[in-house]
């Protein structure tokens, strides 16, 4: 198991600093904590880094979480994003809100909803 200044010196490698929200995590989880948010923010994964932040940003406007928003924006500019992308993506979680809000708000019937889902997505396998 790594100490803390161990994992701060892996972090300012990679960041230039600290992050000041892993100075509150506690020692006995800073590792584990490090480690997930490598595996997840950080490398590579099957998602490429741009869009993995950029439906960061869209959970995060979702939430309303200007922490993530920060981060997810500024991360996505990194990995490429254009300010375009950047807006496109919050309107789709704009977008995918409130169409959750009126569909719980009018009650509508799960099960029919999700058959008419499948029947629209074989129609446009189709037809593609």
């Amino acid at each position: 198991m790594r100490n803390r200044d161990q994992i701060y010196t892996e972090m300012t490698k990679m960041f230039g600093t600290v992050p000041s929200f892993f100075k509150l995590v506690p020692d006995n989880l800073l590792e584990n904590e490090w480690e997930l948010f490598k595996a997840i923010q950080v490398n590579e994964t099957k998602i490429p880094g741009k869009y993995r932040d950029l439906i960061g940003l869209g959970i995060a406007a979702a939430t309303h979480c200007p922490y993530c928003a920060t981060f997810h924006t500024e991360m996505a500019r990194v990995n490429g994003a254009t300010d375009a992308e950047i807006e496109e993506a919050t309107h789709y979680a704009k977008q995918t809100t409130g169409w959750s809000t009126y569909l719980h708000g009018m009650r509508v019937d799960l099960e029919q909803f999700r058959r008419e889902v499948q029947q629209v997505a074989e129609h446009v396998r189709k037809n593609r």
